[in-house]
């Protein structure tokens, strides 16, 4: 029998070019177009990455990506400003334009993950002193941390883990500055872990892209608390699998990380096959998380061209 996303394997959005949006950006997720000087317009595909590598495209992720990252924008507005303008399309969300800080605020509740970046790879290859955090010794795999830290990333053709120090003497940000971002990095983690935690969730760490508006306000930008930038667990079975060993029931792309080293796959070796049941797998994933985090059913789109839908909306929108 047809899975209920089966009709959605041929209709996924993998590229926009939509020319009368303005200059294109593609990033790993989103096509980021630029209309004028003081609007970007973020169209979230349905691609899936992992390690750097775009793998294929999953049944109404681009969706389910902006759906929930707005309904995490409405909960942390009181936090710090966001750069939320308008969402004329479930795909779509028109933006601020913001100077964007050159490092990804990374802030991390365990001891936990599988890039070459994450802490727990770090901590197990011997380094205590991650990103000026000083860790204990004698802590395993997907520990929580006494308190939440924060390990920013450099933007590029590969992340670079940096410290505060490093952040302000490679001009990135000032003291004054950065004392801000980590403050309301903080702040926007907190909020997210109690959410989360009201949810039967565990947010366990986060990434935050974040930027300058006009007048020169701290803004919180791209996505917040969605199953690509951030990591989810669920409370009910965490201390249970903690204990025996296990990786803990997650609720996000880390799923899919795991399943390619499942297959054996290590950086430049062999693909797996993505077979049509691994996509759906992914796709109820990232429904679940929008479900059990929101409380409210994903509403599933008619089958209709995304491409043509979206176009037809935007135009609307820009008229």
């Amino acid at each position: 029998m047809p899975h209920r996303l089966t009709p959605f394997l041929t209709t996924t959005l993998n590229e926009t070019d939509f020319g009368f949006l303005g200059k294109k950006y593609e990033g790993k997720v989103r096509d980021v177009y630029m209309p004028d000087d003081t609007r970007r317009i973020l169209i979230a595909t349905d691609r899936q990455s992992a390690f750097d590598i775009n793998w294929t495209t999953i049944p109404l992720k681009g969706q389910v990506l902006t759906q929930i990252s707005k309904w995490w924008f409405d909960r942390v507005k009181d936090v710090m400003p966001t750069h939320v303008l308008a969402l004329p399309d479930p795909n779509v969300m028109v933006a601020k334009n913001l100077q964007m800080l050159k490092v990804e605020i990374v802030v991390r509740g365990y001891l936990t993950g599988s890039t070459g970046t994450s802490a727990w790879v770090n901590y197990d290859k011997g380094v205590r002193n991650f990103c000026g955090n000083i860790l204990p010794e004698g802590m395993v795999k997907n520990q929580k941390f006494d308190a939440p830290i924060i390990t920013p990333t450099t933007k590029g053709e590969e992340d670079e883990l940096i410290d505060a120090k490093g952040i302000v003497d490679r001009g990135f940000a000032t003291q004054k500055q950065w004392d801000e971002i980590s403050d309301r990095a903080l702040a926007l983690f907190k909020r997210g872990q109690e959410i989360a935690a009201g949810r039967g969730l565990i947010l366990v760490d986060t990434k935050y892209e974040m930027g300058f508006d006009a007048e020169g306000t701290l803004t919180i930008g791209d996505e917040v608390h969605t199953p690509d930038s951030s990591r989810y667990w669920v409370a009910a079975t965490y201390g249970e699998r903690h204990a025996k060993g296990q990786e803990p029931e997650s609720l996000d792309k880390e799923f899919f990380r795991l399943w390619l080293r499942e297959q054996g796959f290590e950086y430049g070796g062999k693909r797996p096959e993505i077979t049509d049941d691994v996509r759906i797998m992914l796709a109820e994933k990232y429904i679940s998380l929008y479900e059990k985090m929101t409380g409210e059913t994903l509403a599933i789109p008619d089958g209709a061209n995304v491409k043509e839908r979206i176009e037809r909306n935007l135009k609307a929108y820009l008229r």
